[in-house]
């Protein structure tokens, strides 16, 4: 099969395509024919070397979306069945998706029943049931307002648009550090971009739910933004920092809480099947930003690290 391969850490040149032995199916995993997989800005660290835990030479990728090509769970995961899967040690601890296939554990494919096209399909699993998940830990269906931090990125995106289907009378903000995406973010359904300056929020206003995507690099600041019995849901790293020095709990708000959401955590095939039909229910553009075939996934992940990118960046395999 055809594969890309990262030998060693560098820039998306790093990321070649090669010929490699199609793995062989083994006690409790099942094989998967890739047919798309969006690119993540964790893949992205991995690749520079900045995940001392990954081994080189790796076949990166932590999402994929394809069919079943070979089982060793036929009841539940049978030869042509359309899956998902996400997270699981998978580009990481085991080779990952950016492969024409990939192997992997059964407990962690998803089975799935969509009517979404391949490239809308690719740019659901992570960063859209991250968003989703992130948002129901947030109680954003009781919440009156939301803050999306880091709302420019394709979860951010993401759970702009999910959040007004799960709640339409929700008061949505997002915020991003460049006022020129003010207009991106209104039409992907934000009623209020906020400024991010230097790590704070340009606004003296706070909310019942925020997720924040930045990560512990703007935490304290969204922690001063939360509302009493409010919820803030650390998610994402997009800040490239990953503890607060000295954290100082207090720092959450009397009455209100804090909490995180991994998507790779739990296989909830229920959960996915239940956010796709909230997809297709209300109609939710989950159109990638960029597509790219298998050769070009080092462009794919030049793309997510350039400055104007905004949504999902995609890779399909024919």
């Amino acid at each position: 099969m055809q594969a890309i391969v990262i030998e060693h850490a560098g820039g998306p040149e790093a990321l070649q395509l090669k010929e490699v032995p199609t793995p062989k199916v083994k006690p409790g995993w099942t094989l998967v024919q890739v047919k798309g997989f969006g690119i993540n800005h964790s893949e992205v660290y991995t690749r520079k070397g900045e995940s001392p835990t990954v081994k080189f030479p790796r076949i990166l990728g932590i999402e994929c979306v394809g069919i079943v090509a070979d089982t060793t769970d036929p009841d539940r995961l049978p030869v042509g069945q359309k899956v998902v899967s996400i997270m699981g040690g998978m580009g990481r601890a085991f080779d990952g998706s950016y492969a024409q296939y990939t192997l992997l554990p059964n407990a962690q494919i998803y089975p799935v029943t969509t009517h979404l096209s391949w490239a809308e399909l690719a740019a659901v699993p992570e960063t859209y049931f991250t968003a989703y998940g992130s948002l129901r830990n947030a109680h954003v269906e009781t919440a009156k307002s939301l803050l999306v931090r880091g709302a420019t990125s394709g979860v951010g995106v993401a759970a702009i648009k999910l959040a007004k289907a799960m709640s339409p009378q929700l008061e949505v903000s997002g915020s991003t550090r460049n006022p020129a995406k003010f207009d991106q973010l209104r039409a992907a359904g934000c009623d209020q971009p906020v400024l991010d300056d230097g790590g704070e929020l340009q606004t003296d206003a706070k909310y019942d739910a925020i997720i924040e995507l930045v990560g512990a690099k703007t935490l304290v600041n969204s922690l001063s933004h939360v509302n009493r019995r409010g919820y803030c849901c650390l998610t994402g790293g997009l800040g490239d920092q990953w503890s607060v020095p000295n954290f100082d709990p207090f720092a959450i708000p009397t009455g209100a809480c804090l909490t995180t959401f991994e998507s790779g955590i739990e296989n909830n095939t229920a959960a996915f099947n239940a956010m796709l039909r909230l997809i297709e229910g209300n109609n939710i553009d989950v159109t990638p930003s960029h597509v790219f075939d298998l050769a070009h996934t080092g462009d794919a992940q030049a793309v997510l690290e350039s400055k104007g990118n905004f949504g999902k960046v995609v890779v399909l395999i024919d």
